[in-house]
């Protein structure tokens, strides 16, 4: 018997039989418990979290980090420490193995292929999650309608486009024909969208293709098109099966490029040229943004009284949560390039437009070629 001491978890008298000492207090074997489980902790060893016991094993399962992609929990280095990696924007914690082992990302959003759920496989290899394969745009007959809100857009800004300028949606292998044959411009290593000058022929995909097994595309049907010089710019080609916003953002990039030309904007360096697309790309995508918040607020009260199917990609307004979020994203890749051309260019354009209002801005280039300080 312990004479005197209560048992720190039922707070009555230990008394006689077996009693355990940790914590600096005596408890009864059965009421010194696990935070977590509720069950009495028998094992020599257990773990402590903010002044609470707990079973080592559920310890592990409450605070040791697990794997968003193989689910396992995250292995512990040479040194005994827990170390992983995370996208820096979605924060989607891996192993750090699965850098090196293959694991596929989506060519869209950057998250890795979790084992649970299988990517679509396009054909040229890239990978493609499921949720922006929701808004993937497929086709260059089903790109039309983004190419009119996207001109609508500019003409929004007083800056219309009077050429009516062949929009193609285009396989990889496409796209890099074509910027092998055009002479000039400046372009990512990976390069997703192009603004042509130059007449060639251009294979350009005529029908949405399907998901066959294996989560792969299949059925691709594509037809040559010949692009006829008539004005500075013969084309615009764009990278398919991207989502929408990035389809847009891609596309409302490569339109500045086009407006630059055919309105005889010359002789501007990569950075300028550059930067400022990629400001334009950025406003379309704070536009679609906002008007998708918008949207989504106009239809809460319909909601109510109208049965409605499980969520799909919105053409246009109201945008599902994955959608604003990947806007976010693609809008957070603009922000933080670190390329001179891209990054630093749209750093200095959107400072210029933000300052001087961009018909000033663009005026200022027209003159000297360089952004307004």
């Amino acid at each position: 018997m312990v004479k005197g001491k209560t048992c720190a978890g039922c707070r009555k008298p230990i008394g006689h039989g077996r009693f355990l000492s940790c914590m600096d207090e005596v408890w009864h074997p059965q009421c010194f418990k696990c935070y977590a489980c509720n069950k009495p902790i028998s094992e020599y060893e257990f773990a402590m979290h903010e002044d609470q016991p707990y079973h080592k094993s559920c310890y592990k399962d409450f605070f040791h980090p697990k794997c968003d992609v193989c689910k396992n929990f995250i292995p512990t280095n040479k040194n005994g420490l827990i170390e992983y990696r995370a996208h820096p924007f979605w924060m989607q914690k891996y192993c750090p193995s699965h850098e090196d082992d293959g694991t596929p990302r989506c060519c869209s959003c950057e998250r890795m292929e979790p084992t649970d759920i299988k990517y679509i496989t396009l054909d040229d290899g890239r990978k493609l999650c499921l949720e922006c394969l929701t808004s993937a745009t497929m086709d260059s007959p089903e790109c039309q309608h983004l190419y009119m809100d996207i001109q609508e857009f500019f003409e929004g800004l007083n800056m219309k486009v009077e050429q009516q300028v062949p929009l193609l949606l285009v396989e990889r292998q496409a796209l890099n024909e074509a910027l092998e044959a055009e002479k000039s411009g400046h372009h990512l290593p990976e390069t997703r969208g192009l603004c042509l000058s130059e007449e060639q022929i251009v294979r350009t995909i005529l029908k949405r293709p399907t998901i066959g097994p294996g989560n792969r595309i299949m059925d691709m049907i594509t037809g040559p098109y010949k692009l006829v010089r008539r004005c500075e710019v013969t084309a615009i080609l764009i990278l398919y099966g991207l989502p929408r916003l990035q389809t847009g953002s891609i596309l409302a990039h490569e339109m500045m490029h086009a407006y630059l030309r055919l309105k005889g904007y010359r002789s501007l360096s990569p950075q300028v040229e550059e930067g400022i697309c990629q400001v334009l790309s950025h406003l379309w995508l704070e536009s679609e943004i906002i008007a998708g918040a918008s949207g989504n607020a106009a239809s809460s009260s319909a909601s109510s009284s109208s049965s409605s199917a499980a969520p799909t990609s919105s053409k246009k307004g109201a945008k599902t949560e994955f959608e604003k979020k990947l806007g976010a994203f693609i809008k957070n890749q603009i922000e933080t390039d670190s390329s001179v051309e891209y990054g630093d260019g749209f750093r200095a354009g959107i400072q210029a437009v933000e300052q001087y209002g961009l018909r000033s801005t663009l005026d200022h280039m027209r003159l000297t070629g360089s952004f307004p300080y």
